[in-house]
């Protein structure tokens, strides 16, 4: 069975930060690209960052550049997500999700990131984050 069990989630106020964990099993964690995802109620899914498990490489869209760092033990095959300078407008519901392209794609991350996927994704249920102004 795929699991993926987020934590790490919580209030705190702007300018702190946060490290968010994705513990995952039940599949192959080195074909997988796994990708951090925020959603706010009434607003569309934004893809936050991305970690390429096959080569080891990250992604994050411009928007998220600077104050978001993915890194993933693989060995625990556990993706974590530290978030800095952490402003009001991040609250929201992060989710860590797995995504398989085969070897055929290119850019995986970014194609996940935007919400493209070849059918074979798997999703965590969130962890909430909050911050206070």
């Amino acid at each position: 069975e795929v699991q993926l069990v987020e934590s790490g989630g919580g209030l705190v106020q702007a300018g702190g930060s946060l490290r968010l964990s994705c513990a995952t099993s039940g599949f192959r964690f080195e074909d997988y690209v796994i990708g951090w995802f925020r959603q706010v109620p009434g607003k569309e899914r934004e893809g936050v960052s991305c970690f390429s498990s096959s080569d080891r490489s990250t992604y994050y869209p411009d928007s998220m550049k600077g104050r978001f760092t993915i890194s993933a033990d693989t060995a625990k095959t556990t993706v974590y997500l530290n978030m800095n300078s952490l402003k009001p407008e991040d609250t929201a519901l992060y989710h860590c999700a797995a995504a398989w392209f085969g070897s055929s794609w290119y850019n995986q991350c970014a194609k996940f990131l935007q919400g493209r996927t070849r059918g074979r994704d798997y999703w965590g249920q969130g962890t909430q984050v909050t911050v206070s102004s």
